[in-house]
């Protein structure tokens, strides 16, 4: 298969699914499960490629994710609610002190330069430090930035403890998928330059990535800020499809569900991240919800089914699957048009040889 056919199926591919998505809101009510599942499946797809890129293709263990996504929302958050309902959010703070408003793409983009603009600062001291010990720094980096968006002295930036609302959010279920879609392809291409090649060097074995002539503190300082950049921009997504933002929101709990659907996807696949990202939120948002409800079929109760139920079994469907998959679903591979070309190729190749054979 050619570059260029590749290419054209691909798109062809992106199109038909964006027709499919639309042909959806078209025909379904818009209070639909499936629509849930796909916002914030499009919206965890982005930031666990972001992880990824840092986690699976630089070798570093970051586990910061939740407070760059905080910065991300609380940007965009600040940046785009309209000027005359600022007296109703910061009822507290008299209006808060930013009286401007910016469209929606620029405070996006901003969203991302905040998270990088921390993350460079963070990363001077913190990249100097490797395995288990970046992990705990870049947690506690988190942590912080959470309790220090709560504190009222910023209440006039941040609100404090009290929610943000107002600002523009997506009603489109297109709107999460085109931009992830986006981000996406910015990071894949960058994996596949002379850049993503070093970050992979610097994870096999900096030794030789530095005797290669690969600066390490460049290249990690790159990967981290690139990362951040993106978990800003998901973080500005979440905040459109839940509305409101709060700092106590974004805990260490949703840094470890990042990180779960980087090692289920694959740990050094992109798209083994997008495919585990959507089938996380499939089960745990859709189809396991009707275990946590009492069930009778006549007379009798089915045993076991109460609140909270749903998180054991979907624990159990975590454990098989790390089980079969010790590499992940993915493992290091990337689900692709030619590699789905190719298998076919080569399996049509054997039988038409082995025919040929038994002819003989």
């Amino acid at each position: 298969m050619t570059k260029k056919k590749e290419t054209i199926i691909n798109v062809s591919l992106i199109v038909a699914l964006l027709v499919v998505l639309y042909v959806m809101e078209k025909t379904l009510p818009s209070t639909a499960m499936i629509f849930t599942v796909l916002k914030k499946g499009a919206i965890y797809a982005l930031v666990a490629v972001s992880m990824n890129l840092l986690n699976g293709f630089t070798g570093l263990f970051s586990l910061g994710q939740a407070g760059f996504m905080l910065l991300g929302a609380y940007t965009y958050g600040i940046l785009t609610i309209p000027v005359e309902q600022r007296v109703n959010v910061y009822q507290y703070f008299d209006g808060g002190i930013v009286q401007f408003t910016v469209p929606v793409a620029v405070a996006l983009v901003a969203a991302g330069v905040v998270a990088a603009i921390f993350a460079y600062l963070i990363g001077l001291p913190v990249l100097r430090l490797k395995s288990d010990y970046l992990a705990i720094a870049t947690l506690g980096f988190a942590e912080i930035i959470r309790a220090v968006f709560q504190w009222d002295k910023l209440g006039p930036l941040t609100n404090g403890s009290n929610l943000l609302r107002s600002y523009p959010t997506f009603k489109s279920v297109l709107f999460p998928f085109i931009v992830s879609g986006i981000c996406i392809a910015i990071i894949v291409m960058l994996i596949n330059s002379t850049y993503g090649r070093a970050f992979k060097a610097i994870r096999d074995d900096e030794i030789a990535a530095e005797a290669m002539g690969i600066n390490l503190a460049h290249h990690k300082k790159m990967a981290f800020v690139i990362s951040s950049f993106f978990a800003g921009i998901s973080g500005a997504l979440l905040a459109m499809y839940q509305t409101t933002i709060q700092a106590s929101m974004f805990k260490s709990a949703m840094t470890y569900e990042i990180l779960l659907i980087v090692v289920i996807g694959g740990i050094g696949s992109v798209t083994g991240s997008c495919i585990s990202s959507f089938l996380f939120i499939i089960l745990s948002e859709w189809l396991l919800r009707f275990l946590d409800s009492e069930m009778y079929i006549g007379d009798f109760k089915v045993p076991l089914l109460r609140a909270g139920f749903r998180k054991v079994v979907f624990s159990i469907i975590i454990m098989v699957i790390v089980l079969f998959f010790r590499k992940g679903i993915m493992g290091t591979k990337e689900f692709s048009v030619r590699g789905i070309y190719d298998y076919f190729k080569n399996r049509s190749g054997r039988k038409a040889a082995k025919g040929g054979n038994s002819n003989d």
